[in-house]
């Protein structure tokens, strides 16, 4: 607990087993009162760690209960003083008001180093995707994707989930593209089917229907059985 000495005082936080940034140990901690005790208090205070510090009190850690013995009567000369617990009140106000302002430059300089660590880490990672998305857009498949992402270099993990995300998101897409083309063909002409488009088997089906229809076989629509037939699409009753 004991500090470093200026002007006849003990100065928080200045060993160097007790950084500024760190818990200060004032005087009234020595003697275990409030700052604002009076001088009975403190008298009480110092009779009561007095007592329990005591070398004699203290066999087997003798040299711990000297040096805490010695602290606390130091302590006591300095606040049982008026004149010098004022000068000690004094000093140790400036001394707060110092530790705060480098306790809030350490926690700007923090914020603004994680800042720019996190807005780095975020262009890389943004760069990492917009990668595979070109390559997935060229028609590459997840391994070479993958192997791109390896050759930046990238580490392991994070090309793999990069790989399959953007692969996967880029099937989706053009997945709903053709199946929003197609119905938007089956919206504008949903009986303009093109001979090409149609198989052998779905034309013999169609065949099939049209003679049904020719020999009074008349199912719901000769049109519905073309769409069923084509299709696969039933009609409501």
């Amino acid at each position: 607990m004991r500090g470093c000495i200026a002007k006849g005082f003990p100065v928080l936080g200045c060993s160097d087993t007790n950084p500024m940034w760190r818990k200060m140990t004032t005087l009234y901690d020595t003697l275990g009162v409030r700052d604002d005790a009076t001088e009975d208090e403190i008298k009480r205070a110092y009779r009561k760690a007095a007592m329990r510090w005591h070398p004699d009190r203290n066999v087997g850690p003798e040299d711990v209960a000297r040096a805490a013995f010695q602290e606390i009567k130091e302590a006591y000369a300095i606040l049982s003083d008026p004149a010098q617990r004022k000068i000690y009140d004094d000093v140790f106000a400036k001394q707060m008001r110092d530790w705060e302002h480098q306790r809030q430059q350490e926690e700007e300089l923090r914020a603004e180093r994680e800042a720019a660590a996190q807005a780095a880490a975020d262009a890389e990672y943004a760069e990492i995707v917009t990668l595979a998305m070109r390559f997935a857009s060229e028609g590459y498949n997840r391994d070479v994707v993958f192997g791109v992402l390896l050759g930046r270099p990238c580490d392991v993990q994070l090309a793999n989930r990069v790989a399959d995300s953007v692969c996967a998101l880029h099937a989706s897409r053009q997945a709903d593209v053709a199946a929003a083309a197609a119905a938007a063909r089956t919206s504008a002409d949903p009986g303009n089917v093109t001979e090409s488009s149609v198989s052998p088997e779905q034309r013999e089906n169609a065949q099939s229907a049209s003679s049904k229809a020719e020999s009074g076989q008349h199912p719901a629509s000769v049109f519905q059985e073309l769409w069923q037939t084509l299709f696969g699409v039933r009609s409501g009753s």
